[in-house]
């Protein structure tokens, strides 16, 4: 009586584990990204860059991203977030740029976020600074966009390495779109990455911007396959161990 005891009760620890694995909320990858990141070429891009806070002895408080020169953006702008600074810079080109037909000689050259007072991306934490972009280039399947971090210590780690020729990641790579050609019929407005919600608020293209994360669905199949085999086994231990009695 007491071995099925035992079973029911470790069944059932294991059916707890695998229902708090679903629970789990999506952990940050390990590095400054674009979530989502995949739109159309030609059109326009509404995204957060996903910031981690990967020291454990200092908080983030500023965020420094540089838009593309030869490809510039025609549009770019800031969603508020409490207790930090947007500053979006534009400036004039070295030369004019042609961008959906028009020629562009100046554009945004960088967005940095600065954390005010006590604010800060602490410990264990990260946060979401949301964008919408564009216009974007077309004959291009990525957009880079190199970002830089600073940490209250004075540390600036730099994400700006793009990946290497034989598609490794390197060690700091920069938050990057993939863009992909645009489809007979389609104006790009909004992209791949966008939620409907955002594509009928015009210009401000308020979307949330929580990526798809592969790893949390593998843990979350993983999860709900252990807790279906464990409140499957325990119901069953607990049936036998009754019609015994």
């Amino acid at each position: 009586m007491s071995t099925n005891r035992f079973g029911v009760r470790t069944l059932a620890v294991l059916a707890v584990a695998g229902l708090a694995v679903l629970g789990t909320p999506t952990i940050a990858s390990a590095h400054v990204s674009a979530q989502p990141a995949e739109f159309t070429q030609g059109g326009r891009a509404t995204f957060a860059f996903r910031v981690p806070n990967e020291r454990d002895n200092a908080g983030t408080t500023k965020i420094e991203v540089t838009l593309p020169q030869d490809t510039p953006l025609t549009s770019v702008r800031t969603k508020p977030m409490p207790g930090w600074k947007a500053e979006v810079v534009k400036g004039k080109l070295d030369k004019p740029v042609t961008v959906a037909g028009k020629e562009i000689t100046e554009a945004f050259t960088s967005i940095t976020w600065t954390a005010e007072g006590a604010t800060k991306i602490g410990v264990n934490e990260y946060q979401e600074f949301f964008v919408a972009l564009g216009t974007l280039p077309e004959g291009k399947d990525t957009l880079l966009l190199p970002t830089k971090q600073t940490y209250e210590n004075g540390e600036v780690v730099d994400w700006s390495q793009a990946p290497g020729a034989d598609g490794k990641e390197p060690e700091h790579p920069a938050p990057a779109l993939k863009l992909a050609p645009k489809k007979a019929g389609d104006d790009g407005h909004g992209g791949h990455g966008t939620t409907p919600a955002a594509n009928t608020g015009g210009d401000t293209h308020e979307a949330s911007a929580a990526g798809s994360d592969k790893t949390a669905r593998y843990l979350g199949g993983a999860g709900l396959a252990v807790g279906a085999l464990g409140l499957g086994f325990g119901v069953g231990a607990i049936l036998r161990s009754r019609r015994k009695a």
